[in-house]
């Protein structure tokens, strides 16, 4: 599966992946469309720390 690293870090992290593109200031439709391929390896990290900052938002709630 594509992008496989972002689903399984938003996953554990117990982040939805509209949550990550609501973060990114995209649609869910347009992040979901992107990740049916591999992305470029820098949008991913962009992707892994929109992860990170929403998962750590929750703790802080």
């Amino acid at each position: 599966m594509a992008n496989e690293a972002v689903r399984v870090a938003a996953k554990r992290a117990g982040v939805r992946l509209w949550e990550v593109a609501d973060y990114c200031g995209m649609a869910d439709t347009t992040l979901s469309r992107q990740m049916r391929k591999e992305l470029p390896k820098e949008k991913q990290q962009t992707l892994l720390g929109a992860v990170k900052a929403i998962a750590a938002q929750k703790g802080a709630q």
